[in-house]
């Protein structure tokens, strides 16, 4: 009997063994009621019945059995909507994966106790099976992974969104106290540290929120106007030394810094870009900003004097989610979520400008950032 054959005359026994499995799977099979449980398991294997009767080439085959059909690539599947829907009732990855295993093995055993028979067909006919089990199962995680990082962008976003609001009473609380005259000189340091700290937990909350908008297909909006290089060079020097009012800096502007470019993005660059350099630089060593105008560009570079950078770090350091090591550098405790990095190209890159690293022991390491000027 051909096993397309077999999967649709005994496809109620097929999924009478598929539901007994799944009800295995624990804690997320609980609650689930028997349709739910054997949600999209039918269309799953029609299809799979239906592949097994369509002429195909060897390539095709071969895609099939890596998960990469190409008729199939973006498009709505029963196995897509299975994956997201298991998701979001509770299964993880592996107990996925286990329900084709399980489906896979059940039709095998089934079909084999029907044949009186196997020769070439039959085997032939296991192996599209096995192809058409091997893409459905790509797509349904694709589509699970798809999910678990929608819902973990969403949470991000609402989480930074819902801290902002205690912090803003912090931050104003602090601003009050900082202008009281009845503190003492040591009161009004602890004051100036909380506010300190304040300021860089909202950098860490508008670095979360950018990143979880970047993640769910948001790009960080960029809106340039006439804008002064040099003067957004030197509040971004005045904030970050705020923050970091032992860390040493030094401004190098040449020429007519005018422009068109979104400012508050880029002091939101330098931030970032200067706060990096005070967590790598070597203790006592200044960090350099510097910006120039050439004829169609305008070239800003920070440099800081610290352990070089490792070539295979370099090529991933502009990643989300990515932290370099602070061996060997002088102390400042981490405040990064490893996203400061990511969010400066992005931003860069809105202005249709280029972002680059180079790191060594003699030169330093040395972020360049060019900008087009029309």
């Amino acid at each position: 009997m051909r096993l397309s054959k077999f999967i649709t005359e005994n496809m109620e026994e097929i999924l009478v063994e598929w539901e007994s499995f799944a009800k295995t799977i624990h804690p997320a099979a609980e609650t689930m009621d028997s349709l739910t449980l054997r949600n999209h398991a039918s269309l799953i294997l029609e299809a799979a019945a239906e592949d097994i009767e369509t002429d195909q080439t060897d390539r095709e085959q071969s895609d099939k059995s890596k998960g990469l059909a190409r008729d199939l690539l973006g498009k709505e599947t029963a196995a897509t909507t299975h994956g997201a829907l298991r998701q979001i009732a509770g299964f993880d990855l592996e107990q996925l994966g286990s329900e084709y295993r399980a489906l896979r093995a059940s039709v095998i055993r089934l079909w084999k106790s029907k044949l009186t028979e196997f020769d070439e067909s039959e085997f032939d006919d296991m192996m599209r099976f096995n192809e058409a089990i091997d893409q459905a199962l790509a797509e349904s995680i694709s589509s699970y992974s798809s999910a678990v990082d929608q819902s973990r962008q969403t949470f991000l976003a609402i989480l930074g969104h819902d801290l902002r609001g205690p912090l803003s009473a912090i931050q104003m609380a602090s601003q009050i106290l900082m202008t009281s005259e009845a503190l003492d000189a040591q009161n009004l340091d602890v004051t100036a540290r909380i506010k300190r700290s304040v300021l860089t937990m909202n950098r860490m909350i508008k670095d979360l929120l950018e990143y979880a908008g970047g993640q769910i297909g948001k790009k960080i909006p960029v809106k340039p106007e006439a804008a002064d290089m040099e003067d957004v060079c030197q509040t971004a020097i005045d904030e970050v030394q705020l923050a970091y009012p032992n860390a040493l800096f030094n401004f190098e502007a040449a020429g007519n810094l005018e422009g068109y470019f979104d400012p508050a993005r880029f002091q939101q660059v330098l931030s970032n870009l200067l706060i990096n350099a005070v967590k790598y630089s070597e203790k006592g060593k200044h960090i350099i900003l510097s910006a120039r105008r050439n004829a169609k560009t305008t070239v800003v570079e920070i440099k800081n004097f610290g352990r070089p950078i490792p070539p295979e770090s370099l090529q991933v350091i502009f990643n989300p989610l990515v932290q370099l090591s602070t061996k060997g550098t002088h102390s400042h405790p981490s405040t990064s979520l490893g996203l400061g990095l990511f969010i400066a190209r992005e931003i860069v890159e809105g202005h249709d400008g280029t972002i680059e690293v180079s790191s060594s022991e003699t030169d330093g390491t040395i972020f360049t950032v060019r900008l087009p000027q029309s």
